[in-house]
């Protein structure tokens, strides 16, 4: 890290910025949900309940038009890094099981940052997927002093397996637990909160898997969804993947009458353990000083019942479908509740935000932008232009996709291209876009060799010395 700079800024940034009492910086608690689609929350008229969910929203500003990338692990990577994870190389697809690349060493991490700054407790509870070839890719490498959860995405909601081995972790250990992954991860939570002493701020990450497929939902969830086991199963849609992995339970337990309602089923679980963590903010009388931000990493994928609608695509798409998401922000001391922001805003913008939060400064090199100046309406929202891929970006008003030009105002649902009417935004958003060429960078790869044995028993990570 390039602590020399951040260290030597520190008292510069406490006198110019006066955003937050020196003294007494925030909690801070992210929480991602997985495949959320657009038509998956109560507020947005779903068919699905989402009292938890609704009820931060009209606690919240809803950021309406917050893009993330369009599949799992590249959202991760820029949500704790603060830049384009094209940079380096986590871009057109997970890190899968079988990659040997990752979130490279010398990336700053948002809890690397933040323990310079005070933040003594810094968890990941959930999903990683940022990296398993080696322990130089664990969470633990990267500044969280906490970890429990899973490496892999995708995993049995009960098994807890993937690939036919357990993933599931507490730091570098593998632990069998029975329970429920999200029950299990949002229990963690609770419990992180709870043993919290106040004497300074801590930091949370809560990755949930939910509602991502496999499509496993607990029975209390599946019948209040109307789940009746006298009628058929739904069909195990990842029944492919178990028999590529040779797993065939994989994915059986807890499946629903309906792939929208196991689905359903499962966002109600995700719901409920987010109630859970809300009320431990509060039961420590904590709420008006935490800052809690809630998002999906993508869009829904329909195959596994989640739905966009009305937005044009789907998850692994750069229609809005695919990268426009559910998000929102709370923090009372400091923000309005119960507001729409406009602007446009995105996954790299929460480093920035959190670490001017915290009273610390800002790196110089990330891609995003600290929100709090346009959220508190210090500032005027700021027309940006923002990156989302090979080809793609998003202005105010302007959606720009493979050579096609849409006008958001009046088209939201990106059907008509016209990039002939307004040959001058179609040559700004092709110069625009011709960057990611120039900023893409190469993957950081592990230096081992594989095991033999891969993956390894009960997902262990050959042990790696940092570069």
């Amino acid at each position: 890290m390039r602590m020399g700079y951040l260290v030597l800024m520190c008292g510069i940034w406490g006198a110019l910025s006066g955003r937050v009492p020196a003294d007494q910086p925030p909690n801070i608690v992210h929480v991602i949900a997985d495949d959320l689609g657009w038509n998956d929350v109560g507020y947005h008229g779903s068919d699905i309940r989402t009292p938890a969910i609704d009820r931060l929203a009209s606690e919240s500003i809803v950021l309406e038009r917050f893009y993330a990338t369009p599949i799992c692990s590249p959202t991760r990577a820029g949500v704790l890094t603060g830049r384009y994870p094209f940079r380096f190389g986590i871009w057109g697809g997970v890190v899968s099981p079988n990659e040997r690349f990752g979130l490279p060493p010398a990336e700053q991490t948002t809890p690397e940052l933040l323990a310079a700054s005070g933040y003594r407790h810094r968890g990941l509870l959930g999903k990683w997927h940022l990296g398993l070839a080696s322990t130089l890719f664990h969470p633990l490498a990267h500044g969280f002093s906490e970890f429990y959860g899973h490496y892999n995405g995708a995993i049995d909601y009960f098994s807890h397996h993937r690939f036919g081995q357990l993933d599931w972790h507490r730091n570098y250990d593998s632990v069998e637990q029975p329970g429920y992954s999200t029950d299990l991860v949002g229990d963690a939570a609770v419990e992180f909160i709870e043993r919290q002493t106040g004497e300074s701020p801590f930091y949370l990450l809560v990755a949930f898997n939910a509602p991502h497929s496999p499509l496993q939902a607990t029975e209390d969830d599946l019948r209040a969804e109307g789940f009746n086991p006298q009628q058929p199963r739904a069909a195990n849609t990842d029944q492919r993947l178990a028999e590529r992995e040779g797993a065939p339970e994989y994915g059986q337990q807890g499946r629903g009458n309906t792939i929208r309602q196991t689905f359903a089923a499962m966002t109600r679980g995700l719901d409920r353990n987010l109630e859970k963590i809300l009320q431990a903010i509060d039961g420590r009388g904590w709420r008006d000083n935490t800052l809690v931000v809630f998002h999906s990493d993508n869009g829904a994928d329909p195959k596994h019942g989640g739905s966009n609608q009305p937005l044009r695509g789907n998850k692994f798409t750069m229609w809005e479908g695919g990268v426009r998401v559910v998000a929102m922000v709370r923090w009372p001391d400091q923000l309005p509740a119960g507001q729409r922001f406009l602007g446009v805003t995105s996954y790299i913008d929460w480093l920035p935000t959190q670490l001017a939060a915290s009273g610390y400064p800002v790196p110089p090199d990330v891609d995003g932008i600290n929100l709090l100046p346009q959220l508190t309406g210090r500032q005027p929202v700021e027309d940006r232009t923002l990156l989302l891929g090979k080809n793609a970006a998003v202005s105010q008003r302007w959606k720009w996709v493979d050579g096609e030009l849409f006008d958001l105002q009046a088209d939201p649902g990106e059907t008509r291209d016209v990039a002939a009417e307004h040959p001058e935004q179609a040559e700004r958003f092709e110069r625009f876009t011709a960057r990611f060429d120039e900023l893409s960078g190469p993957p950081f790869t592990s230096g081992l060799e594989r095991p033999a044995q891969w993956p390894p028993v009960k997902w262990q990570l050959p042990a790696e010395a940092a570069p």
